[in-house]
């Protein structure tokens, strides 16, 4: 077991973490509540519950979500996640514009969520959805460093999109 004079931080894990909690920290107090105009659309839990991609695992994670360009693979078409936009708009309760949300994934592509399960995707209204994707990316690259597991990664993102918005 190393002493504590022998462990050294690099500045640069140092920084992609302060990033990572600078991010975390902004999404929340931004859009997650606090002085926010408008309430965040949660993830309900009941109909969003999640589903995962059964080709990511952390054994596959060399050859499928740290691949660059590997989420646009399985990214579903817009014709499919509009329909279901408007399909789940109602249950959600939202009656804006259609175009002020995002189907989201409650478990990213990055991440090892199902691509088109309805399980797994929501209205996420704009532009928190954009500031999530930032989020989103961050886990991943915590996941493919080795920093976070797969499965550490898939329950942060969870709880940030049920509990926070």
């Amino acid at each position: 077991m190393p002493t504590l004079d022998r462990v050294r931080i690099r500045p640069l894990d140092l920084a992609v973490a302060a990033a990572s909690l600078t991010l975390i920290a902004l999404a929340l107090l931004h859009f997650g509540g606090g002085s926010s105009p408008a309430p965040a659309v949660l993830a309900n839990p009941t109909l969003t519950p999640g589903s995962l991609n059964p080709d990511v695992t952390q054994a596959t994670i060399r050859s499928t979500i740290c691949v660059r360009g590997w989420t646009a693979t399985i990214r579903p078409p817009t014709s499919y996640t509009n329909a279901l936009k408007l399909e789940q708009m109602p249950q959600y309760g939202e009656s804006g514009p259609p175009s002020a949300y995002q189907e989201d994934h409650l478990i990213s592509h990055e991440l090892g969520g199902n691509p088109t399960d309805a399980r797994n995707l929501w209205p996420e209204p704009y532009p928190r959805a954009a500031a999530v994707d930032q989020v989103e990316n961050e886990l991943n690259a915590r996941v493919c460093s080795g920093e976070l597991t797969l499965t550490e990664a898939q329950h942060e993102e969870s709880a940030l999109k049920h509990d926070h918005g």
